[in-house]
């Protein structure tokens, strides 16, 4: 199993992780992939892949960030360079939910993103939240044979993964996809194909049922797993394989 998506620089878990880490080794988890969000954070993001070898991490910045953080294309790419470990591009995208940062600058920042994701020829992170229409016209207009598109914590409409399809997207399924009230994401998540598909935890946030509410974190991915197995249709070791093989080949590891 893999975690492609949580933030381990956050509390509580940057403070336990020695802990945080050996619970997820116990349930099977072989690589981890830690966030970032904001230039600040970075310096964190550099020393946890420091702290053991099933450990990665991204550079980029959160849509939120964006206003008080605002990056050249240049500075990105030299920022992925400085460290081998560094394997994605992101936490980037849109997000109108919210009015943290101002809509032209989001986009721009996205834009930067997706431009040093593509000349680095490594995944980007995108994470789209009231912005499908905008999100997908971005992607559609850069899309190339080096743009690697990862959906992060799909919450998106089917209509909107049916059309991320032909950008060769991957979606990452969270603990999300567990609540009572996902019938719409969860018929969005069947529609896509088994081998496009990733599991992650977002931890700190957003604990999956039977731990809703509590504080998430790298371990509670199994139960993420076994939803999906339920709506796929397919054996937990199926899901698990696949998901699996779909980080290793989209993130170019073995």
């Amino acid at each position: 199993m893999i975690d492609s998506h949580c933030h381990l620089d956050h509390e509580p878990l940057f403070s336990n992780l020695d802990k945080v880490l050996s619970r997820s080794k116990d349930v099977g988890i072989e690589k981890i992939l830690t966030i970032c969000t904001n230039i600040k954070g970075y310096s964190n993001i550099l020393d946890i892949v420091k702290r053991d070898e099933i450990i990665f991490g991204t550079f980029g910045i959160h849509p939120h960030e964006t206003k008080n953080n605002f990056i050249k294309k240049e500075d990105i790419i030299n920022n992925v360079k400085s460290n081998n470990k560094i394997i994605g591009v992101g936490e980037t995208g849109l997000d109108f939910y919210y009015n943290n940062s101002d809509k032209d600058i989001q986009i721009e920042s996205f834009q930067n993103h997706i431009e040093a994701a593509s000349t680095l020829k490594i995944p980007i992170i995108v994470h789209s939240r009231s912005a499908e229409n905008e999100t997908y016209e971005i992607l559609k207009k850069n899309y190339n044979k080096d743009l690697k598109i990862l959906m992060h914590c799909f919450t998106g409409s089917s209509s909107f993964a049916t059309q991320l399809m032909p950008l060769d997207a991957y979606f990452s399924a969270s603990g999300i996809i567990t609540f009572k009230n996902s019938i719409d994401l969860v018929d969005a998540i069947s529609n896509v194909p088994i081998e496009k598909l990733l599991v992650e935890t977002d931890s700190p946030y957003l604990a999956p049922i039977p731990n809703r509410g509590k504080i998430n974190e790298p371990s509670y991915i199994i139960h993420t797993i076994e939803k999906l197995s339920k709506i796929k249709k397919l054996p937990k070791e199926v899901v698990m394989k696949y998901t699996t093989n779909n980080f290793k080949k989209l993130f170019n590891l073995n």
